[in-house]
């Protein structure tokens, strides 16, 4: 399995617009854009979150 090439490319974008048509393509271009951004927004709010104090709960439980 190596890259993509031009050829490949272009069979699947065909593939694209003949079960989507045209018109369809930009609403789905939009709806993927705003579901990346949103992964990214997620993403970089769990970087940002504090870890959860679990491991001194645990240990009060053992004692």
């Amino acid at each position: 399995m190596g890259r993509l090439g031009l050829t490949e490319i272009l069979v699947i974008v065909g593939i694209v617009i003949l079960l989507f048509g045209g018109k369809k393509i930009p609403e789905l271009m939009k709806g993927l854009g705003s579901g990346i951004k949103e992964f990214k927004n997620a993403a970089k709010d769990d970087q940002t979150a504090p870890p959860a104090p679990t491991v001194k709960k645990e240990e009060e439980e053992i004692k």
